[in-house]
């Protein structure tokens, strides 16, 4: 990927839930990575970089819809390109 200009700029806020208001699918045309705490996480459902936290599965658990549980880590959130 040489040319980052055709790359959509990276939401404040971004689920990987269609569902959700923060899912914005050109993103999703390309591969992200999040760096959270100065680590590369590759669990992240959800993140907000102004309010520095990220959702991530907590383990097997599901909810009564069938969805993973979720749970909230604040931290640095540095999204980006690969």
């Amino acid at each position: 990927m040489n040319d980052t200009t055709q790359l959509p700029p990276l939401p404040d806020r971004l689920s990987i839930d269609p569902r959700s208001k923060f899912h914005v699918a050109a993103v999703f045309e390309h591969d992200i990575g999040i760096n959270f705490n100065g680590k590369e996480r590759n669990d992240v459902d959800e993140y907000c970089i102004s309010e520095g936290w990220i959702k991530v599965p907590a383990g097997k658990a599901l909810d009564r819809k069938g969805n993973p549980m979720l749970i909230k880590l604040k931290g640095t959130v540095e999204p980006f390109y690969r």
